[in-house]
């Protein structure tokens, strides 16, 4: 039965990921596609996923044909007289046609292979513009932590302990909760500070610490505390003794007392299909005690109120004219923070690539577990200002690498010749591919692990 709880989550998760990257996959083609048209370029193919040996779907449209490949790893258009992932060597052996890339001018191509960065980044903006204007940015201050952390045994290793108020990360203040460990790994912050107990204290972080927290994907470390409170009784819940109501608070669950959610045992791991006793308090001095029946997935059908509930929450709202400077800060902002992950990779001693990299599996699995839309479009835009500087990169096969050789032909007035493109095409896919295949290994051998 759990299984088949992760399968459903799995199958979301997957769900979310192949929407968001369908659109950004099929926006960035369209981006080479309608600036190759622009230009008078005959465009033989447009594909969503790759097609090796067959496809999903295809249909001949004019001169293009549209369709579905099967191998979810990106797509492309082809358009004639351009070496491509194609590699079709005897079409390169003819006279150029007048309707062929290769017979434009290089700013008429360098237009073209930067289309669908462009168009990415176009995507990216609108997409942050429009989460704004509709739900805005809501978060909660980590002012309002008014009971502290739990401090996971990555936090107690550094000497945190249970209550702590995390407030700087060396010494500059952090005001959303949520980012404490993002900002510690990127800045490779060398000391964090707390209030515990009223006495302000500086917790300094040992070499090497970085490194494991971004090994563990920010987990282990530290949690935010908060009383186990009812919000509602679902209809499926069985439950027998003393009335539960909206505001009860969770003191004591199967015998194990509990003052904060980070006390209670996981039912799914040592509960299912069992009875337990559970005691709550009412008004601050009534004690309520039911039994409970945790069904053979876990499931309790007993709904406690959410952090926000409890602690409060910021809500930054903006009309849609507010909404626009907005956005686009959000995005080169989202873009900045890339870069500077990136940068790690080959600057930092802490952060290894063989932890921060990962495949398709590792982006599939950052969407959400229950369909969200907020997050779902947040991801995407995220996703699409990643693909966009990713893209541009000058890597042959990428369309930055394309671009290279533009500029190159631009400055010089010298072409490359297609034999140098041919090659350097391949030896960019084999890059490309070997790069792929090393993060889906990571991926595999961390899913063993």
């Amino acid at each position: 039965m759990i299984l088949l709880a992760d399968l459903n989550v799995i199958a979301v998760k997957a769900g979310q990921f192949i929407l968001s990257f369908s659109i950004l996959i099929v926006l960035h083609e369209f981006g080479h596609y309608i600036t190759a048209k622009w230009f008078g370029c005959r465009v033989e193919k447009f594909f969503l996923f790759f097609n090796p040996w067959f496809s999903l779907f295809k249909k001949k449209v004019g001169e293009t044909e549209y369709g579905i490949g099967w191998i979810p790893l990106g797509g492309y258009v082809k358009i004639s007289g351009m070496i491509d992932e194609s590699m079709d060597k005897e079409a390169m052996k003819k006279p150029p046609e007048p309707y062929e890339f290769r017979s434009k001018p290089a700013w008429q191509r360098l237009i073209i292979m930067l289309g669908g960065v462009t168009v990415n980044v176009i995507l990216a903006i609108i997409i942050f513009i429009f989460i704004l204007w509709v739900w805005g940015d809501k978060y909660v201050p980590v002012s309002n932590l008014k009971y502290g952390i739990y401090a996971d045994s990555l936090g107690k290793k550094i000497g945190l302990v249970d209550g702590d108020k995390i407030f700087a990360v060396d010494g500059k203040p952090i005001e959303k909760v949520g980012t404490l460990g993002s900002e510690i790994i990127m800045n490779e912050a060398k000391s964090i500070t707390v209030d515990r107990n009223g006495q302000i204290l500086e917790v300094q972080i040992p070499k090497g610490f970085v490194g494991q927290l971004n090994k563990n994907r920010l987990g282990g470390f530290t949690y935010v505390r908060i009383p186990l409170i009812v919000d509602t009784v679902l209809k499926e819940a069985k439950i027998e003794g003393d009335e539960l109501r909206k505001g009860d608070s969770l003191i004591n669950f199967a015998g194990t007392p509990v003052a904060f959610n980070t006390d209670r045992p996981k039912e799914s791991e040592n509960y299912k299909d069992t009875t337990i006793s559970l005691t709550f308090l009412r008004n601050a001095k009534d004690t309520i005690n039911v039994s409970m029946y945790i069904d053979k997935k876990g499931r309790t059908f007993l709904a406690y109120k959410s952090m926000e509930d409890i602690l409060g929450t910021n809500h930054i709202k903006y009309n849609f004219l507010e909404s626009i400077p907005a956005g686009w800060h959000k995005c080169w902002e989202t873009l900045g923070k890339y870069m500077k992950n990136l940068k790690q990779l080959f600057t930092s001693s802490e952060i290894k690539v063989s932890d921060s990299l990962g495949s398709i599996f590792s982006i599939g699995d950052a969407y959400p577990g229950q369909w969200h839309w907020q997050g779902f479009w947040t991801l995407t835009a995220v996703f699409s200002i990643i693909l966009a500087f990713m893209n541009v990169l000058p890597i042959p096969a990428l369309d930055g690498g394309h671009a290279l050789f533009t500029f190159y032909e631009m400055v010089t007035g010298h072409k490359p010749s297609d034999k140098f493109m041919e090659y350097s095409q391949m030896v960019g896919m084999v890059l490309l591919l070997g790069l792929m295949a090393y993060a889906l290994g990571l991926d595999i051998s961390r899913w063993f692990k």
